[in-house]
């Protein structure tokens, strides 16, 4: 099967050499930049979903509904940004750059999470609004939400 490539010239195999070279080298750089530019976001997509996370605002019942939503949110954003990670704390960390304030996006996650783990514990109303407050700039950070909304 590579008889034919013994036949060649020397410079001729090398050229095909050099060439494949370049198309795995172009391949894998192509890749590696693709990888790199972070996706737009639909914001409207984005936007219509937050109204509809503070709507349920209006009754406490729903809050922990509304803080699970803005949590998973802010994860399909993280994801849709490529930050890396296995679990939403590990594309957080990769995110902590972008973010203008780490410690509401990570007091935000963690109460979501307490809804989920305790869901019988009453969240106080300050408690709520700090949050969601820490989810909405974390959007506009990552450019999921606009700047003012």
């Amino acid at each position: 099967m590579i008889n034919w490539l013994k036949e060649l010239s020397f410079e001729t195999q090398v050229a095909i050499v050099v060439g494949v070279l370049l198309v795995v080298l172009t391949a894998f750089f192509v890749r590696i930049a693709y990888k790199k530019i972070p996706r737009k976001f639909n914001q409207d997509k984005y936007q219509v979903k937050w109204r509809e996370l503070q709507k349920l605002c209006k009754q406490k019942e729903n809050w922990p509904s509304a803080l699970q939503q803005a949590d998973k949110l802010f994860d399909d954003a993280l994801k849709q940004r490529r930050f890396k990670g296995k679990k939403m704390g590990e594309r957080i960390v990769s995110a902590q750059k972008k973010l203008s304030n780490n410690d509401a996006v990570w007091f935000a996650h963690n109460l979501a999470k307490k809804t989920v783990e305790q869901p019988e514990k009453p969240i106080k109303e300050e408690d709520i609004k700090k949050a969601l407050v820490g989810f909405r700039q974390a959007l506009r950070d990552l450019g999921a939400l606009p700047s003012e909304q």
